[in-house]
């Protein structure tokens, strides 16, 4: 590690694969927690590449556990969390209504961290399992396209890092990285940052990562979700070319509406707040899922506009499709418990 932290105390950035092997030590164990200190606040000081990142993601789905799926077109949706927005759980809605549009979701996420309610605390709300066995997770992405993977659960590997995250009490590379982890090899992906100026280095090292096609999306307000409030600042990534656009609500015939129309509460809260949305509520929450939903299906490539994808949206909560996504999962759940 010597020549590497060398390299970070003179402010050179690591390339992918001193990255990865700087992680692997970092996970494994094997780096004093006063040199995984110094390795990880020398990184977030000069500010993360996106080598840095993808090393970083690869060493961490190395010890995640092995979810026995493949299949073409997958995706996730997620955001890094950190905008201080308080808002009800968007992206885990959302997922819900890009899986009825027909889109295979892997859905990777946690209890609260930087928010209020985090997408694991929603879903156990409304009886979604969490921790299920890998070939569990894989007949739910087959039948039903849409499983929710419990971050601490696939990556089991990351409880001494969470003690020294705990320890250092700054930002570190680990509180951007969280949607890039998900253990299931992803084809496309929206992910939301809540840090504008790193839009461009995340569609990068999802690029490294493998990824066809995703959008990178920072919100008005600097939200880590597509806002209704004002323009959007997005980065579209397609086949490893960056697209930088804006978007405003009015241009896809969606109201504006202040972000704090959009405040969550408690776990209960925001699981009603995603119910009403999948029945069919209108209003400031279904128009804000239909946004990101519509993002989603646009970046995952099943359609060639936003506006289809808003579309394609709209009808996925009011067939039903929707619903009957997250109803699966409740099901499931009542099957294990009485069987």
């Amino acid at each position: 590690m010597e020549p590497l932290l060398a390299k970070l105390t003179n402010t050179a950035s690591l390339n992918y694969a001193e990255a990865l092997h700087a992680s692997r030590e970092l996970l494994n164990g094997n780096m004093p927690d006063a040199v995984a200190g110094a390795f990880l606040s020398m990184l977030q000081t000069r500010g993360e590449t996106a080598d840095e990142v993808a090393g970083m993601v690869a060493a961490i789905r190395e010890k995640a556990q092995t979810i026995p799926f493949q299949a073409v077109d997958v995706m996730d949706n997620c955001g890094t969390g950190g905008d201080g927005s308080q808002s009800f759980n968007i992206s885990t809605t959302a997922a819900f209504v890009i899986a009825g549009a027909g889109i295979t979701i892997a859905k990777h996420g946690n209890r609260s961290v930087s928010s209020r309610t985090g997408s694991a605390d929603v879903l156990e709300k409304l009886g979604v399992p969490l921790s299920l066995p890998a070939a569990e997770t894989t007949h739910l992405l087959k039948d039903n396209k849409i499983a929710f993977l419990f971050a601490p659960h696939v990556h089991p590997g990351l409880k001494q890092v969470m003690q020294l995250r705990k320890i250092l009490r700054i930002p570190t590379i680990f509180n951007l990285i969280g949607p890039l982890t998900n253990p299931v090899p992803l084809d496309s992906q929206l992910l939301g940052i809540y840090r504008r100026d790193m839009l461009g280095m995340m569609a990068e090292a999802l690029h490294k990562l493998g990824r066809k096609r995703a959008i990178v999306v920072n919100g008005a307000g600097h939200m880590d979700e597509a806002s209704l409030a004002g323009d959007n600042h997005l980065v579209l990534l397609e086949e490893g070319k960056q697209t930088a656009f804006t978007l405003h609500p009015e241009e896809v015939g969606l109201s504006v509406y202040p972000l704090e129309a959009i405040k969550g509460g408690d776990a209960a809260d925001n699981a009603q707040i995603l119910l009403r949305v999948l029945n069919g509520e209108a209003g400031v929450h279904r128009d804000t899922v239909v946004l990101n939903a519509g993002l989603g299906i646009y970046a995952n490539g099943k359609t060639n506009s936003i506006h289809k994808g808003i579309k394609m949206a709209q009808e996925s909560i009011d067939s039903g499709a929707a619903k009957a996504k997250l109803q699966y999962l409740i099901d499931y759940k009542q099957k294990e418990v009485t069987s």
